[in-house]
């Protein structure tokens, strides 16, 4: 890989990491799935309109919608909002690389290696210590969430294996157009008109801006510059940079937020992202094979916002 776009690689995992921090000052201006509604309007309207047509069925642009834009972004918005502090979400999000790998094996047969499965078992040591850390600190109600957001956008990964999009920045553009409208019925329903109105009167300059850094920084930029990455090196080189985000994303709220860094999340850290390295690991042949499909896998192009689209 040329320096210029090693440079890039660690430019968007940096942008995608920072995204929690923006997201936690976000949740200080708009009720969560308001905001997320939000989100994905900026991010869909106007670059639906430049991006051209759909390249894959509506099902699975629909499908994609709903479960990554409205059950995982939803999810962990309302998480967030409820105490899980950004650093700690920006970690444990990453275990959705095993439940991607969970759901491949029941939905698609796709039997992990040896080597994939104490990956996932690693990464599930991880997880239970960040949950005793947060136990400590936070309420666990909120740190459910964030499991439950990582659950369905493994989901979503194996829903866009199915897919396998040409074009990854055309995809999530259309995918952002499916929750905008479920997200704000939600909104109205629970968070309720007079709240969100009150938010959106009450819209000040840092209030657009992280709404347009969470759309169009992370979702147009990110998810634009990682497609090009993808389509220049093979997914198995662009992929192992994701491990990146939460060491961005636990530094920027460190340093924005000054959330602290306890030796136990330390601990979970590694743990977490040792074991999601070794999740994503394969035989150098089996490694070959599945390059094509990988390539447009959400795990290998991480959300958040979300893909995804992190947040």
């Amino acid at each position: 890989m040329r320096p210029a776009h090693l440079a890039l690689a660690v430019l968007v995992t940096a942008v995608w990491g920072v995204n929690f921090t923006v997201i936690e000052i976000g949740l200080g201006h708009f009720p969560p799935l308001l905001f997320s509604a939000l989100r994905f309007l900026a991010a869909a309207v106007p670059a639906v309109f430049f991006v051209g047509r759909p390249k894959v069925a509506w099902k699975w642009i629909f499908s994609v919608g709903l479960v990554l834009g409205v059950a995982k972004f939803g999810l962990l918005f309302l998480g967030m909002n409820a105490g899980m502090p950004a650093g700690l979400s920006s970690l444990v999000l990453q275990i959705q690389s095993v439940f991607t790998a969970l759901i491949a094996f029941a939905a698609l047969g796709e039997r992990p290696t040896r080597v994939r499965a104490l990956g996932m078992a690693v990464a599930l040591v991880g997880v239970v210590l960040a949950a005793v850390d947060e136990g400590t600190a936070g309420p666990l109600g909120a740190f459910a969430l964030v499991i439950a957001a990582a659950a369905f956008w493994g989901l979503s990964n194996v829903l866009t294996r199915k897919a396998s999009p040409p074009d990854a920045l055309n995809f999530m553009v259309w995918v952002s157009t499916v929750p905008v409208l479920p997200l704000l019925g939600l909104s109205l329903l629970t968070e309720g008109p007079s709240r969100d109105l009150s938010a959106l009167r009450a819209l000040d300059w840092q209030g657009v801006g992280v709404v347009l850094y969470v759309a169009w920084i992370t979702t147009v930029f990110g998810f634009g510059a990682w497609g090009w990455l993808l389509r220049r090196h093979p997914a198995s080189t662009v992929a192992p940079f994701s491990l990146l985000v939460p060491v961005f994303g636990m530094s920027s709220a460190a340093l924005f937020l000054g959330e602290q860094i306890t030796p136990l999340r330390w601990g979970a850290a590694a743990l977490l992202v040792g074991g999601v390295a070794l999740t994503s690991l394969a035989p150098k042949g089996a490694r070959r094979a599945e390059e094509r499909v990988k390539e447009y896998e959400i795990h290998s192009t991480p959300t958040s916002g979300s893909a995804t689209l992190q947040r």
